[in-house]
């Protein structure tokens, strides 16, 4: 029995001392004089600098050492000011991918990134990232919320292209990291290449894909001794102009403002913007919705984007709700009209406040006001005016609690909620959830509990959701099962995004991928779905969905595949009739999907995708079959366009098209909709952008004579005496829709930005539905064109560099 323990505690031994040499380290030592960020490693501080190497692949296949030509050499030194890193990128030219972007646009370049975790915790991450071109992007990341590209710094980098690869040199100033004021500190640390022209990527240390998120496979960096974290305070004061024409009315503005950001502690930050400006913000792709749901569009203004990973927590936090349209409404007299409906309400101020602890704990504070907005009401015999609120002062506000532990898991607590003066509604979401993975990261099991509260003039209104799942989450196989509820009652539209409540789903995915290439393929990916829904009140049942995924990609970078979507026999909609308590029956609803995508890094590149769908329904002759074609073409390093068309036909599509008194009136039509866009750049290098974007959107929706009526058993009547010429209006559709966009950057300095931009928009849409796409296209052409023209400057200034510039003076 000894001689067994001991054979035990040996093995234990050599186990922890092989997963301990699994993990590197680099040393770092300080330097007295900083290195000159140019490109040229010819600074004393890279002399005696310890040397990161021995890069392996980690995709398309692990474990694999460079090519001899294309081995990598990094070293790192720092002091008061700075972490500052030097990478030799050894590579023959001929092969060195490298196309100018805008910042955080890979495009088609190799790149080199830096990876840094202060609190060596292995889930919150800060990347900083630069391309052969010399373009940087950088992000923060996580495993919930994978890379957020939103998060942009201020740091230097230089490239320079050598007869035998490329360097860089990068300098990371503290002000741009959060980090514990210790006296000696080991950070988390990892390197990573990528070679465009085969999209293979390297780590310093070994990452193994197959189980675990890739900060759980950092090294360490050790020496960092008596660095103490800086004042945290930027300010980035901006002058914009604006001058908008419509249809003969010109309105120009003039704004003066201030962001900040401020460092409250080492590791927390406020973020503010005390004067908003969003006069670049750019225009939505609308497109028509025919559906029951609410029609939304993604976030566009830069402040809502950035750094908001925390309070992404739990998916209650939909940005564009704040200074979204008002939710009030107006009460008309006799003889009253509306002449102006605002579509948004200003933003008076918002800040944030965020931050993660050295023992893990996340705390994330957001504060948003809105100002009182008004309608204008007209009395059509007196000529009388007057004004209505229809969105009182409103103060928006989310507190996120979230702890992480064993590197992989994490528990949090969020509330939103939504204060608006008056009489009018508030809201007031709480929600807890975890998310734990057990440390061989094989196994997950995740939930959800939230509670909504919304306060109206008559009472108030308390709703409950839920979400449960179990997965394995390592391996080539891996699968998932949960259920996911809602009652009738949850509302977290004041803040978030809710489409729809009152559901109460079962479903499960399984998938399958390689993690080896094949003879010839790097990547391949089959994943299915399944969901069996029901509603929470009536406990009914409305249906099932089911998919299969293929992706694929070659060892030529041609990627292909496809997906199959089921709606399978009997589907009961109970939103498309939009009464309460009524359904919409349909049965077998097929889609069949194929696209293909070439190399991107050769001249001529082209995405391309196929699609058609049917019902296997008795009576009905409904299919829709569309296609997308997008060619680029890449003129040479600073020049590139993108073209895209799309083209969908469905007919025999039936829905919702009006109610009279309480008879619900359906429809069959045909859909046809083209959509064009351009995109182009010229970049005269890694600061100075020229971008082109054109789209037009153009879809008709014309409806059979004969209408339907919907009975109570979910089926529709063709012979109940409704048709298009009784129902009161003309439901069929012509929408066409087109934007422009020109833009002009220049970063002429750190974190500085000089931006001019034109842009117009053209809109129309009425019941023409039988003209054709050029007939269309000349009557859109003859309506008022909205043209918008802004200038912005935008200047950075870091409170440490402006106080050691006093110094000087002072001292001189």
């Amino acid at each position: 029995m000894k001689i067994n323990l001991t054979i035990f505690f040996i093995t234990i031994l050599n186990v922890l001392s092989i997963q301990a040499q699994e993990k590197k380290s680099l040393n770092i030592l300080r330097t007295t004089v900083a290195p000159k960020i140019d490109g040229i490693l010819d600074d004393p501080a890279w002399q005696n600098a310890e040397e990161a190497t021995d890069f392996t692949q980690f995709r398309p296949e692990m474990g694999i050492a460079p090519k001899p030509h294309q081995r990598t050499i990094v070293k790192m030194t720092y002091d008061d000011v700075a972490i500052y890193i030097a990478a030799y990128l050894y590579d023959k030219p001929e092969d060195i991918q490298r196309q100018f972007t805008s910042r955080d646009n890979f495009g088609q370049s190799d790149f080199f990134g830096l990876i840094l975790n202060p609190n060596n915790d292995a889930q919150n991450d800060i990347q900083f990232i630069v391309l052969s071109s010399g373009t940087q992007a950088d992000a923060v990341s996580s495993p919930g919320n994978g890379r957020d590209f939103g998060w942009n710094a201020v740091w230097e980098s230089a490239v320079k292209m050598v007869d035998d690869g490329w360097i860089v040199e990068m300098k990371i100033p503290y002000s741009a990291l959060r980090f514990s004021n210790q006296e000696v500190q080991t950070w988390g640390l990892q390197f990573q290449r990528e070679f465009r022209i085969d999209r293979s990527r390297y780590s310093w240390n070994p990452i193994d894909r197959t189980k675990g998120n890739e900060s759980l496979y950092h090294g360490e960096l050790t020496g960092i001794k008596n660095i103490n974290p800086p004042t945290r305070l930027s300010f980035y004061p901006f002058v914009s102009g604006i001058t908008t024409s419509f249809d003969g009315d010109v309105d120009t503005d003039f704004t003066i403002g201030l962001d900040l950001k401020y460092g409250l502690t080492e590791n927390f930050t406020l973020d503010a913007t005390l004067i908003p400006d969003f006069s670049q913000v750019a225009f939505d792709n609308l497109t028509l919705n025919l559906g029951p749901f609410e029609q939304t569009f993604s976030e566009q203004r830069q402040f809502f984007k950035e750094g908001v990973d925390l309070f992404s927590k739990g998916n209650l936090f939909f940005s564009r709700r704040v200074g979204n349209a008002p939710t009030g409404s107006v009460t008309l007299g006799d003889n009253e009209e509306i002449t102006n409906f605002p579509s948004e309400v200003n933003l008076i101020n918002a800040i944030k406040i965020s931050g993660r602890t050295k023992k893990s704990l996340g705390v994330g504070f957001f504060n948003a006001i809105t100002e009182k907005t008004y309608s204008s009401i007209e009395n059509t015999v007196t000529g009388e005016t007057r004004k209505e609120v229809v969105e009182p002062l409103a103060n928006y506000n989310i507190f996120v609690i979230d702890q992480q532990f064993n590197k992989n898991s994490s528990v949090s607590l969020i509330n939103t909620n939504v204060t608006r003066d008056g009489s009018f509604r508030d809201a007031n979401v709480t929600a807890a959830l975890f998310d734990i993975t057990n440390k061989a990261n094989k196994y997950n099991i995740s939930g959800q509990a939230k509670m909504s509260n919304v306060n109206l003039p008559d009472g108030n209104v308390n709703g409950f959701s839920s979400r449960l799942s179990v997965s394995k989450v390592s391996g080539n196989y891996q699968y998932r099962i949960g259920h996911r509820f809602a009652d009738t009652k949850y509302d977290i539209n004041d803040l978030g995004l809710q489409l729809r409540n009152n559901f109460n789903t079962i479903f499960a995915n399984a998938s399958y991928r390689i993690f080896k290439p094949t003879e010839k393929l790097n990547n391949l990916n089959i994943r299915f779905r399944a969901n069996y829904n029901r509603l929470f009140d009536p406990n009914t049942y409305t249906g099932n969905n089911v998919s299969l995924n293929v992706f694929a990609q070659t060892k030529k970078l041609f990627a292909f595949g496809g997906n199959i979507f089921g709606l399978l026999v009997k589907q009961f909609d109970y939103f498309e009739p939009r009464t309460e308590g009524r359904f919409f029956i349909f049965e077998n609803f097929v889609n069949v999907r194929s696209f293909i995508s070439s190399d991107f890094n050769k001249k001529y590149a082209i995405n391309a995708n196929l699609g058609f769908g049917t019902l296997f329904e008795k009576g009905r002759d409904a299919f829709n079959y569309n296609f997308r074609l997008s060619p680029r073409i890449k003129f040479n390093e600073n020049f590139s366009m993108n073209y895209s068309f799309r083209f969908s036909d469905n007919k025999g599509g039936r829905g919702y098209v009006t109610k009279i008194n309480d008879d619900i009136i359906f429809g069959q039509r045909d859909q046809k909709t083209i959509v064009n866009s351009i995109s182009g750049s010229y970049n005269f290098n890694s600061y100075h952008a020229l971008t082109l974007t054109v789209r037009n959107f153009w879809t008709t929706v014309t409806y059979d004579d004969n209408l339907f009526l919907l009975e109570e058993n979910g089926r529709l009547n063709p012979n109940a005496d409704y048709n298009l010429g009784n129902i009161g209006f003309d439901p069929n559709i012509n929408f066409n829709t087109w934007n422009l966009d020109v833009k002009y950057s220049w970063e002429f300095a750190p974190g500085s930005l000089i931006t001019a931009l034109y842009r117009n928009q053209i809109f129309n849409q009425d019941t023409a539905s039988s003209d054709s796409f050029t007939e269309s296209l000349k009557i859109l052409f003859d309506q008022p064109i909205k043209h918008v023209f802004s200038l912005r400057f935008v200047y950075y200034i870091d409170y440490n560099n402006l106080k050691d510039a006093f110094k000087k003076k002072n001292s001189t």
